[in-house]
């Protein structure tokens, strides 16, 4: 009998240590904040053998849909490179970075919406005007490349891009500004940390 019962308390014991540690794989499983900020960096050499799906790309997006927007205006837009030809395709209207994003599995086109955000009743509520439309879009980006670091992938956010020919290549609307294409995959090599400004050189106190 008091075997029975050691046997018993050994297995409860087991039982709980393996949920335990379960418990603590789950927990370290996803990066803190501050861990997503000091990992991202701007990538310019993808891994070819891994590849993002059309479920984890439509995770990321939705995240982005949760950033900040003037009167909730939600101006932001996004055009999904995923097939073979559009990659292709897109990554011939990058300039220089055509090379450094070539392994990419995702690129994305982003734009907003003018006349939308830092407007009221059809007017333009101050002088920045459809500049809110792309501080809009900055943060909907931002939130989208600090969710895919939290997901384990990399971005690079690319300013160099042909517009004109996007925009026919995606029918995206006239009314769109295209701001940036945005590769997206895993990093083939540990990137470099830049040196940043000092804080007291971008920040004054009063």
């Amino acid at each position: 009998m008091t075997k029975t019962i050691l046997l018993g308390a050994l297995a409860a014991l087991l039982s709980l240590t393996s949920c335990s540690n379960n418990s603590n794989e789950e927990t370290t499983s996803s990066p803190s904040f501050d861990e997503v900020l000091t990992s991202r960096r701007s990538v310019r050499n993808y891994d070819a053998s891994k590849k993002i799906s059309e479920a984890e790309v439509r995770d990321l997006l939705k995240a982005a849909q949760d950033a900040p927007s003037w009167a909730n205006q939600q101006p932001s837009k996004y055009y999904v490179a995923i097939s073979e030809e559009k990659l292709t395709a897109v990554q011939d209207m990058v300039g220089g970075n055509k090379e450094r994003i070539k392994n990419a599995p995702v690129l994305i086109v982003s734009t907003y919406e003018r006349g939308k955000s830092g407007f009221f009743q059809g007017n333009q509520t101050n002088e920045v005007g459809d500049g809110w439309g792309a501080y809009d879009n900055g943060l909907s980006n931002c939130y989208l490349i600090l969710k895919a670091r939290a997901m384990g992938f990399d971005t690079l956010i690319m300013g160099m891009r042909e517009a004109d020919k996007l925009r026919e290549l995606f029918s995206i609307p006239e009314n769109e500004t295209i701001m940036a294409v945005i590769a997206l995959g895993y990093r083939a090599e540990e990137p470099k940390r830049p040196v940043h400004r000092e804080l007291d050189e971008i920040v004054k106190f009063f």
